[in-house]
């Protein structure tokens, strides 16, 4: 590492191709250690991820079916963000369109990313409670099932078996390490 360069410095960057959510840009860096090297990079607007809780201790999931992994997955539920929303926004409407359930109350736990080799997507974890029925509003490209558990039965599930959405991962890992969250 070079004195005093602590981060990769930015020479070029273009664009290959734009998508409806993504886009992929061929970066050019000189790394800290002075080598000159060409990133790709996939650029997301960033998606809340919900840990919904009902006034039962209910954890809410949904499975879907998920074409890039190929598998019907158990997942928190989730969502892009709009342009010009907020994350604590996303969340409160992905879990009502989702799930059907609106939180009248919503706590923002963490920020992490999920790929950051390759992404540039932030994800933004909320706690959702006291949550109000309403009727879920799927985008018309989504089909799911929301899937309701107690907490102690969400607690025993597999990791990498029942679970092996990375979301989904870190939501139970954070309710696993806070075990008074709910």
């Amino acid at each position: 590492m070079r004195e005093g360069q602590r981060f990769a410095k930015l020479l070029s960057s273009r664009r290959i191709f734009q998508g409806k959510i993504v886009t992929l840009d061929v970066d050019q860096l000189i790394e800290p250690s002075g080598l000159k090297v060409e990133r790709e990079v996939i650029r997301h607007p960033g998606a809340a991820v919900v840990l919904a809780v009902t006034d039962n201790d209910n954890v809410v999931l949904v499975r879907q079916y998920r074409h890039g992994a190929g598998e019907l997955l158990l997942e928190a539920p989730a969502g892009t963000l709009d342009p010009g929303e907020t994350p604590e926004e996303a969340a409160c409407r992905e879990l009502a369109e989702e799930t059907g359930y609106f939180p009248h109350r919503i706590k923002k736990l963490m920020d992490f990313y999920p790929s950051p080799g390759i992404l540039a997507e932030r994800m933004h974890l909320f706690l959702a409670t006291e949550l109000e029925s309403r009727i879920a509003s799927l985008d018309e490209d989504e089909s799911l099932e929301v899937v309701e558990m107690t907490k102690n039965d969400v607690l025993k599930l597999s990791f990498g078996k029942e679970i092996k959405d990375a979301k989904t991962i870190i939501a139970l890992s954070y309710l696993y390490s806070h075990p008074t969250l709910i």
